[in-house]
């Protein structure tokens, strides 16, 4: 699997149009996104990351978060265990199932957890869909 990160800042002229055309806002935990549904049963969004950007250590006490991937590049999904702090899992979103990339993966519900570009990565566009629906009472940014 490719887990390896990029270090570059620089936004790809694609990456700049989905910004765009989605109107995708800077992330409060990294990356861009847009929410594109809500209900009181589940939320979803779309998600940009790009070189130089992560999705920062976070938990969502109460809801699993469903990540599908879409377009652009792999990226990793870091799962941290709260109890054994050298267990961590990587998944690998992505276009390639012959790499081991999946196009979907589930975080549950208690997880701390992460996501960043893959070396040589121009961006990655990927939804996630939170059950129960993203209240920001169960958002935990690690300090």
């Amino acid at each position: 699997m490719d887990s390896k990160v990029t270090s570059s800042s620089k936004v790809s002229e694609e990456a700049q149009s989905l910004i765009s055309y989605h109107k995708l806002q800077p992330h409060p935990e990294g990356g861009y996104f847009a929410e594109t549904y809500r209900s009181k049963f589940s939320t979803a969004i779309h998600f940009l990351i790009t070189p130089g950007n992560v999705s920062h250590v976070h938990i969502l006490t109460k809801s699993d978060e469903i990540w599908h991937f879409y377009k652009g590049d792999p990226m990793t999904v870091v799962e941290l265990d709260e109890k054994e702090p050298s267990h961590y899992r990587l998944t690998v979103l992505g276009p390639d199932h012959s790499k081991g990339h999946v196009s979907q993966y589930a975080v549950k519900a208690g997880t701390w957890f992460g996501s960043l570009p893959n070396e040589g990565s121009k961006y990655s566009f990927v939804g996630c869909t939170v059950a129960p629906a993203f209240t920001f009472d169960q958002f935990k940014l690690a300090t």
